[in-house]
């Protein structure tokens, strides 16, 4: 069968774990019951300000909040792809968790960091690829899209499916879906993309609007559906046959490691 896949554009209150999480389970209850796999933003969990405030609001990748994705991705059978300010002995990253509604959770932490965020994360280490619905699938945060050579390692690792989250800012929308596209196109995959909607006004750091536009890209660089700017869910089928088709036609090793 064909995957379903969700983005699940959300707000997001900064600092607020409490609120973000009760959002996320009121958004996964209002998905279509075939959901195999739901996205939400970058740090959809705990939001972000580059100062103390976030280390304190910070989770453990094995603390009571993931706990409760866990429960949430058994009860709607749908694998759930989230994001958080972990903490991890005296560092702290931007981190993703993929949940299966077996229980398993697999973290990804991102690798490059923008602007203010090295002022309170470490960068991650590792590329992630986890066997998903989609296939084989690579996890993505925001930034990380700009870097060829990721894409490049997510072709020889054969993936099937990037999965992102971000938290791009309305400023900027057009790259976020230039660079979707491209890593698509590059990798003859499908992309799936989360991004954050509405603004961060938060005491002592400046406003900012975020550009939402969440998207899925065909493995062709075909945006074969995408949202505005408001909250909104966008639910997709990954057909495989266009996957194979596309493969066929264009002469790119896949798979190579």
């Amino acid at each position: 069968m064909n995957p379903t896949v969700a983005t699940c554009q959300v707000t997001v209150d900064d600092l607020d774990v409490a609120a973000n999480l009760d959002r996320v389970t009121d958004r996964l209850s209002g998905l279509p019951d075939d959901v195999d796999v739901a996205l939400f933003p970058e740090l959809g969990l705990t939001g972000f300000v580059a100062d103390d405030r976030l280390r304190a609001a910070a989770l453990e990748a094995d603390g009571p909040e993931v706990d409760r994705l866990r429960d949430l991705a058994a009860t709607n059978d749908a694998s759930l792809v989230v994001g958080f300010a972990e903490q991890r002995d005296d560092r702290y990253y931007n981190a993703t968790a993929y949940v299966t509604p077996d229980g398993a959770v697999t973290t990804y932490r991102k690798r490059h960091l923008w602007g203010g965020e090295a002022e309170v994360f470490t960068p991650g280490d590792d590329r992630i690829v986890v066997e998903t619905p989609a296939g084989a699938t690579g996890l993505v945060t925001c930034y990380d899209l700009n870097f060829v050579r990721d894409s490049v390692d997510f072709l020889d690792a054969g993936v099937d499916a990037l999965f992102v989250v971000g938290a791009w800012p309305a400023t900027h929308a057009p790259n976020w879906r230039l660079l979707v596209r491209a890593r698509a196109l590059d990798g003859i995959r499908w992309v799936v993309a989360c991004g954050r909607t509405g603004r961060k006004e938060l005491a002592g750091v400046p406003t900012v609007e975020y550009a939402g536009r969440s998207l899925v890209v065909r493995p062709d660089g075909v945006v074969g559906s995408a949202l505005a700017h408001a909250p909104d869910d966008l639910v997709a089928t990954l057909d495989r046959d266009v996957l194979a088709t596309q493969r066929d036609l264009v002469d790119v090793p896949v798979g190579t490691d």
